[in-house]
């Protein structure tokens, strides 16, 4: 048959060469990515027999050969094999997303493997021991197979063949051994019995060499805590994560009764970068009796917890379910709900035995996590129990319970305000009087943050408030007097029919320095609310807010004295737009009209020179 030469993928050309010429510690991972992905074909071959009796295989295995005089390793399993096209899109290119910020990580560590296996490049790494690389497939079920050959150069060769058995041969021309360099000799059998013993111990089929197979099999979750060493626990997580990191914290549990199943779930120690991507692969893998099923399901799991990695295996479903069977089945929801809230509970525990390790979850998955506030169903008591937030009582985030504790006498409602920014939160007119009164805030930037809090009214009892919203009486001193409010009603009503933008205007005790800030309805959207539903191209009706105007600031005294004096002079309604758009500038708001604003700012400036 006619061989077809093609080029990579620009940017996998790119992490070829940087696979070959970067220093690497731990060059024997090659091996335990192409075992790893040979596991994954045989699981998938096995479902195949399942599904169509004319695909089964009794014998699934994987075999490694070793040649000592021609330099060669071989891999080669009798899986499910790859078709031509399979071929071009999966080895060919990168077929993910983010290969830029995979790439960008690689060249800033060039000094760690760890990022290999974290970002699940796999058969790429063959190109760190070996100058040329031969692939034979066949898929289950077709009559012909490909033949795949490349030096890493930046092209490869594909050829169909007549012969080729089903499942996938890998055979690798390995570079001379430089054990400075960390590249030892691949065909020497002790070295590699040494690697899968310690990468692929726990992969459920044999691996063999020779004669011997080189693995245990044991299903790694069916076996007591206490057989099982941190190390292989951390191999197995890379292997279902493809994350070379170690995870914060190791999550077993079994079920027994009625309905029976075992889990082990693994909570990372980073964010993926796909993690908010609406299409990319999360979910847990499950089994059946030890029989692969899913390899991404997502039932298992609710979203806000998609981020946890590990495998479930069920003794009572059935070996052909399907994903559609599994929305609707009745075991798979409880499994669901119990897994929430066993992995709830461990987080919790987490707080309290490693402030660290909880500190680095949550900054990695706080968001994702408070996902599940929006969702009625879900517990929203233990999400909140285990949830931090930025505070003005200190640089670290506190827990909701840290705060109640901290709670001054006379304070009865947990006061929050959101915004884009920290700073932007803490520098808002609406922080003035909590400060005085020494109320502590929390500080909600997070997108989330800007929806949860419109459905989730408490938390142990105390009231959510947030310091932006309604009227706010903190029973201050200097509480506008029945003579005060009296005074400033007809500014009030001048204000109110000149400022086309506005609900209303009123007087206020939140404000402290500023002279005015702006509020919503306590059922009013805020703004950043509004930009949110915008930018999703939902159609809003216009919404208007309530000016609120510090009676004690000379700006505010002075504007009645001129209104009392001077009503129909032109110079205070552009006075008055002043003062409202220096109040919607304060909170981060954007101007209907910033040439205008700043002619009159600038005007006016002129006149007091």
């Amino acid at each position: 048959m006619s061989t077809e030469t093609l080029e990579f993928q620009a940017e996998a050309r790119q992490l070829l060469e940087l696979m070959v010429h970067s220093i690497y510690s731990n060059k024997d991972i090659f091996l335990r990515e192409l075992i790893s992905n040979a596991s994954d074909a045989l699981d998938k071959r096995r479902l195949a027999g399942l599904q169509d009796e004319s695909l089964k295989a009794d014998d699934l295995r994987i075999e490694i050969e070793a040649d000592p005089e021609e330099r060669t390793l071989t891999v080669r399993d009798n899986g499910i094999g790859m078709s031509r096209d399979e071929v071009v899109g999966l080895i060919g290119t990168i077929a993910r997303s983010g290969t830029a910020e995979t790439l960008r990580r690689l060249k800033e560590n060039k000094e760690s493997a760890e990022l290999i296996g974290q970002f699940g490049v796999g058969f790429y790494s063959v190109f760190m021991v070996a100058d040329k690389v031969t692939l034979l497939t066949r898929k289950t079920g077709e009559t012909t197979g490909v033949r795949w050959e490349s030096d890493g150069d930046g092209t490869y060769t594909v050829e169909t063949v007549e012969d080729a058995p089903e499942g996938t041969s890998i055979r690798l021309h390995l570079r001379p051994a430089d054990q400075e360099d960390g590249l030892y000799d691949y065909t020497d059998a002790a070295k590699i019995r040494e690697i899968v013993k310690r990468y692929s111990d726990f992969i459920s089929f044999p691996v063999t060499m020779g004669d011997s197979t080189l693995n245990s099999m044991k299903a790694l979750w069916a076996r007591p805590r206490s057989e099982v060493s941190d190390e292989e626990y951390h191999e197995f997580y890379r292997h279902v994560s493809h994350d070379w990191s170690e995870p914060l914290d190791i999550i077993q549990m079994r079920a027994e009764g009625t309905f029976e199943y075992e889990a082990l779930l693994f909570l990372p120690a980073r964010a993926p970068h796909d993690l908010y991507q609406r299409d990319a692969r999360h979910g847990l893998q499950l089994y059946v009796k030890r029989v692969f099923i899913l390899d991404d399901s997502r039932e298992l799991l609710p979203d806000h917890l998609r981020f946890v990695k590990g495998v479930v295996d069920a003794a009572d479903l059935s070996l052909n379910i399907s994903r559609e069977i599994l929305q609707q089945d009745r075991h798979i929801q409880l499994i669901r709900r119990r897994l929430a809230k066993k992995i709830l509970a461990s987080i919790k525990e987490l707080m309290g035995k490693d402030a660290d390790k909880y500190r680095t979850f949550w900054r990695e998955f706080g968001p994702a996590v408070k996902e599940g506030l929006l969702d009625p169903s879900e517990d929203h008591k233990a999400i909140l129990d285990i949830a931090s937030f930025a505070s003005t009582a200190g640089e670290e985030p506190t827990t909701l319970a840290d705060y109640i504790e901290r709670m001054p006498e006379g304070q009865d409602k947990i006061y929050f305000m959101t915004g884009d920014t920290r700073a932007q939160i803490e520098n808002s007119p609406h922080m003035e009087a909590f400060k005085a009164k020494g109320y502590e805030v929390l500080l909600l930037t997070d997108r989330v943050d800007e929806i949860w809090v419109e459905g989730v009214r408490e938390h142990a009892g105390t009231e959510f408030r947030s310091i932006a919203r309604g009227e706010v009486d903190l029973s201050s001193d200097e509480e506008a007097s029945p003579e005060q409010a009296e005074a400033y009603a007809p500014v009030l009503t001048w204000l109110n029919e000149t400022l086309d933008d506005v609900k209303d205007v009123r007087l206020t005790t939140r404000l402290t320095s500023s002279p005015a800030c702006l509020v919503s309805d306590d059922d009013g959207l805020t703004p950043a609310l509004e930009k949110m539903y915008k930018a999703m191209g939902q159609e809003l009706p216009p919404v208007k807010r309530i000016l609120e105007l510090n009676p004690g600031h000379p700006l505010v005294g002075a504007l009645r004295t001129a209104h009392e004096k001077r009503a129909d002079d032109p110079e205070l309604k552009e006075t008055a737009e002043l003062l409202y758009g220096t109040a919607l500038l304060a909170e981060g708001g954007d101007l209907a009209d910033p040439a205008r604003f700043a002619a009159l700012l600038a005007d006016r400036l002129g006149k007091t020179l």
